[in-house]
């Protein structure tokens, strides 16, 4: 089996990652205890690719949770699929990283970067063939952006000859949090540039926009969010997690993607999206699911295709 690891570092990662494990949870049939009660030998035949099977058939994660405070992994852990996850595989500081670049990437980050590493090291050699890795992380923050641009090159050192994919949230033209996002993204892509290998990009602008315009949402959360974000992924990882011909590892993706090494850098598009009282008036052809697909409105990045720069 061609195993992933999968990381998730900071506020952000975490949140979204935590929608990811349920989302995928629930399409390979796996309950919040991480018992299987699917109906499908689909479900079953790569599920190796991100869960761990533990005593007694139950289903465990293969995910890294770190963050440089306490509070986003408790309310992960106090979460729906909390106790799905490996309480080991928890690492957390008590500082945070204030939104600083350089506290993840040199001084805190530093500091608990071993003890990331000892888990991650863990997973990756309880894996048959590991393919790669996969992060989680925003390059807005302190920790998602510096402490996991740290991670990556310290894995990309450590296994060289893996594949590393991140799906990153960018700061946004419009949505901003905080005032220093443009320095810890632009520092974090020089990072991601030399040692990621694919990078799905993401960003708070174009979800916001597809919530109000496509599905009709008038206050959109963070939780509406974070399920666009979720369901993107999870259609990404589709053709690693079920079997299938096309794109059926990362190499293959890669290949299929990458035109020159350092241009690894993608716009998710997402169909069907339909807002829910309209969705028994269209009919989900070829054609039409293509259009969406490559329409700017759809794509989870605030830059339009069209134009050719970004």
């Amino acid at each position: 089996m061609r195993e992933l690891v999968h990381v998730q570092g900071g506020q952000c990662g975490n949140q979204i990652g935590a929608k990811f494990w349920e989302v995928i949870a629930d399409e390979h049939g796996i309950d919040p205890t991480g018992t299987y009660h699917g109906d499908s030998d689909l479900q079953l035949e790569r599920i190796n690719v991100y869960f761990n099977e533990a005593t007694g058939g139950r289903y465990v994660p293969r995910a890294v949770l770190m963050d440089l405070e306490p509070g986003t992994m408790d309310s992960v852990r106090a979460g729906p699929f909390g106790q799905l996850f490996r309480p080991d595989n928890f690492v957390f500081g008590q500082t945070g990283a204030g939104n600083n670049w350089a506290k993840g990437h040199y001084t805190e980050g530093a500091e608990l970067i071993d003890s990331v590493l000892d888990v991650v090291r863990k997973e990756a050699e309880g894996c048959d063939c590991l393919q790669g890795f996969q992060l989680c992380h925003s390059l807005g923050g302190g920790t998602g952006a510096g402490m996991g641009t740290l991670l990556i090159s310290k894995v990309r050192e450590e296994y060289p000859d893996r594949i590393m994919e991140t799906f990153s949230v960018i700061p946004s033209p419009k949505v901003s949090d905080t005032v220093v996002e443009p320095y810890n993204a632009v520092l974090s892509f020089h990072q991601l540039v030399e040692n990621s290998d694919e990078s799905f990009l993401l960003d708070n602008e174009a979800l916001y926009d597809i919530c109000f315009r496509t599905l009709k949402l008038t206050t959109p959360t963070y939780g509406d969010l974070n399920h666009l974000v979720s369901a993107a992924m999870s259609g990404v990882t589709c053709c690693l997690r079920f079997p299938g011909q096309l794109n059926c590892d990362l190499r293959k993706i890669a290949v299929n993607l990458v035109p020159f090494p350092r241009l690894h850098f993608f716009m998710t598009g997402f169909a069907p999206l339909t807002s829910r009282g309209s969705q028994q008036y269209r009919a989900l052809t070829v054609p039409e699911l293509t259009q969406q697909m490559f329409d700017a409105k759809n794509m989870m990045c605030a830059a339009d295709p069209r134009h050719g720069r970004y």
